[in-house]
């Protein structure tokens, strides 16, 4: 696993974080972010090898904890309750970290390809970590619309850098709760009909 190695190195990736979300990456220089530390540019060296290693590091970083913490959380033999908790998981992951958020939905192509491919890698196995549980819960829906259904909702979720200001943590983590189960339930309910064939189209 990845991960920050010292507590120095998780410090940069913290101001990295928000110096790229703020700035863009391309718009933050080595010097920029040792200075956002304590550190000259060459220091930084000693740390990462350039700017494009902090940036792959920062989101290998939150694509293997997001999957390794989501695979615990959906080996819930209750299937009802691994929902339960991966919406918990996510929710205080997207409240916590908007920045991180932000950097990897803008600057992600920025990322060599080697560690691009593993990121994306592990992107879709934490996908299909919720793909499983709802098709736990209802077997004969479709993989493609299950998935659908979980990027849809990830793109709720992750829409705590434009939409949890206005709301102190507790509202919005009930608000984010709330929304995203009811609509991953509404597509996982039996009964429920694609729309294309309930209105005489399909």
């Amino acid at each position: 696993m990845v991960g920050p190695q010292n507590p120095r190195r998780a410090e940069i990736l913290g101001a990295a974080a928000e110096l790229f979300a703020r700035r863009g990456y391309h718009g933050a220089s080595i010097g920029d972010l040792g200075r956002a530390v304590g550190l000259t540019g060459p220091a930084l060296y000693r740390h990462f090898s350039g700017k494009e290693a902090v940036l792959a590091e920062m989101l290998l970083d939150i694509s293997e904890r997001l999957l390794a913490e989501g695979v615990r959380r959906a080996a819930d033999p209750d299937p009802g309750r691994a929902l339960d908790a991966l919406l918990r998981w996510h929710i205080a992951f997207a409240l916590d970290n908007p920045a991180l958020i932000t950097v990897h939905e803008r600057e992600l192509d920025n990322v060599p390809e080697p560690q691009r491919h593993r990121i994306r890698r592990l992107q879709r196995a934490y996908v299909e970590e919720w793909v499983a549980v709802l098709r736990r819960l209802r077997p004969a829906l479709p993989d493609d619309r299950t998935r659908a259904a979980v990027h849809a909702a990830f793109g709720l979720l992750n829409s705590t850098p434009r939409s949890a200001t206005g709301l102190d943590r507790t509202t919005m983590s009930a608000l984010l709760h709330s929304m995203a189960r009811s609509a991953l339930e509404s597509v996982v309910s039996p009964g429920v009909e694609d729309v294309s064939s309930a209105d005489g189209k399909g």
